[in-house]
């Protein structure tokens, strides 16, 4: 049995035997179905690995699903900081996702964000999906599909002017909810959107049982994970790197 089953056994049982003691009922988990619901995740080279791992590490425990990796070809994908996940399946391969996920990064997020083949595949999935969802700038690409248009996203703060360049309305929250549509801030934010769609789809009881089984408590050495928490020169200093990469690749369009 793999730990993802162990795990996953673990909180079913404990959800259960609370149902039969002196506490508080608790749902079982979600119903079980014939065929397992795919959450295909979208990588690209140059995505941010924690966009993708960070959140699929709690929504792999939602009962019976099965992850999906999908590119614009199969095989090796690389991340923007050397990390290798694979792509099991091309995009004509796949036509339908029970949750899709798509992850950001910066320069090669814009460019993909630009490619009329992952536009157009985008939206024939949301056409079939229950849930369409975004980690950090992964809503640039979401939003250049058009599903995004005239909605309320969140995407990393750098990110904002473009999200609205690109038709949706820039949300500074760390989680939103709009519908089937769910995005969040910047990478490590990720986390919370996996934990707030295992909370919509299983309940609550079972997404705290997530949360306690991921140790999920995090109290960071600084309080500095936001501009508004931020001096000045810190906030100038990441931009400014951001810009420098985007301008080289010659993406640069709405800073001069």
């Amino acid at each position: 049995m793999s730990p993802r089953s162990i795990i996953f056994a673990g909180i079913l049982t404990g959800l259960t035997a609370c149902t039969h003691s002196n506490g508080p009922s608790l749902p079982a988990g979600p119903q079980q179905h014939s065929t397992a619901r795919p959450i295909v995740v979208l990588l690209y080279d140059g995505f941010t690995a924690l966009d993708a791992v960070g959140p699929l590490q709690a929504l792999g425990l939602l009962e019976d699903v099965r992850i999906i990796t999908v590119a614009k070809e199969r095989g090796p994908v690389v991340s923007d900081n050397g990390i290798e996940l694979t792509a099991e399946r091309a995009l004509h391969e796949v036509d339908s996702a029970y949750i899709l996920l798509v992850p950001g990064g910066l320069v090669e997020t814009l460019q993909t964000a630009q490619d009329t083949a992952v536009q157009h595949w985008i939206q024939r999935i949301d056409r079939t999906t229950t849930w369409t969802s975004s980690v950090c700038t992964g809503a640039w690409i979401l939003a250049a599909s058009g599903v995004l248009k005239d909605r309320p996203a969140s995407t990393h703060w750098y990110g904002a002017e473009e999200l609205e360049r690109l038709g949706a309305r820039y949300d500074p929250a760390r989680v939103v909810v709009n519908g089937k549509y769910i995005t969040s801030a910047g990478v490590s934010a990720g986390m919370d959107m996996g934990l707030t769609l295992v909370r919509l789809i299983a309940g609550d009881e079972y997404a705290k049982a997530v949360q306690l089984g991921l140790h999920y408590d995090p109290s960071p050495p600084m309080d500095h994970g936001s501009p508004e928490k931020c001096d000045s020169a810190t906030v100038d200093m990441m931009r400014s790197m951001y810009d420098h990469a985007l301008r080289e690749a010659g993406l640069l369009k709405t800073k001069e």
